[in-house]
């Protein structure tokens, strides 16, 4: 199975798990540019569930339209937990849903550090329990990196909605 396969399988299994729990859905992208709500509404049917998405790739746009206090990008940085965890929070504000992801990285092939090198993803989750954020890192180039950022995120809520029952 190609990676676009195993995306638009899991984004017809978050279709499936979402409708059933009665829940919305909605996401918060950087490093992937849209590459998530795109997957998402790629299958038909995913108005019903999915309300829309944030590509928040400035971080004037995290500020503005998610609420990531500028004292966080300028401390943490955009690539943090932190920032994670605000994009999530926010997009559930903004968007009024009830289960959001975020993603904020350094997809490459520049912009990588010692501390943040290429492939470095944090991802937040906001749910009725709050919200979460945790950091993976990707092998291989930009394509390869935002392609396992959006499996992983919709594995994610795939796996919170399941657990969710």
């Amino acid at each position: 199975m190609t990676q676009e396969e195993n995306i638009a399988a899991l984004a017809l299994k978050l279709k499936e798990l979402a409708l059933a729990r009665r829940v919305t859905v909605g996401t918060a992208e950087s490093c992937t540019g849209g590459l998530i709500a795109g997957a998402i509404t790629a299958v038909p049917g995913s108005s019903e569930y999915f309300l829309g998405g944030v590509v928040s790739y400035a971080n004037a746009v995290k500020t503005k339209l998610l609420g990531v206090p500028e004292e966080i990008l300028s401390t943490a940085g955009a690539v943090s937990g932190e920032c994670a965890r605000f994009m999530a929070r926010g997009a559930a504000k903004a968007l009024g849903a009830d289960w959001t992801v975020s993603v904020t990285g350094v997809a490459g092939p520049d912009g990588g550090s010692a501390e943040k090198p290429i492939g470095t993803v944090w991802f937040g989750l906001y749910g009725p329990g709050g919200v979460e954020a945790h950091v993976r890192h990707f092998a291989g180039g930009r394509a390869a990196v935002r392609a396992q950022t959006a499996v992983h995120a919709l594995s994610m809520l795939i796996e919170a909605l399941t657990e969710a029952e």
